[in-house]
């Protein structure tokens, strides 16, 4: 998700992937798939800018996850990558 802000203060989230234009006339307009339009105040650069940085922190976890499926729990991990927590049988019930 990424945040903006609405024309008359409030801020709010909404899904990238659901974006399917920008528009900058002059204010800056984003129309999602279904059509619904919300007028926000960060100009159409700041929020293209947030959508590359949400997919590019998306890529890098994916990555992660990646790497870290590499070693199992009793191999150390290289600096900087977490354990993603697995539920046992018992907790998947």
């Amino acid at each position: 998700m990424i945040v903006v802000t609405r024309l008359n203060g409030p801020r709010f989230a909404v899904n990238p992937d659901l974006v399917q234009r920008i528009d900058s006339a002059p204010d800056t307009i984003l129309t999602l798939m279904d059509g619904t339009k919300y007028i926000v105040q960060e100009d159409m650069e700041t929020v293209i800018d947030l959508v590359v940085d949400y997919r590019a922190r998306l890529v890098a976890r994916a990555q992660e996850l990646q790497a870290e499926s590499m070693y199992d729990q009793t191999t150390e991990r290289p600096s900087g990558l977490s354990v993603v927590p697995t539920l046992t049988d018992d907790e998947r019930s």
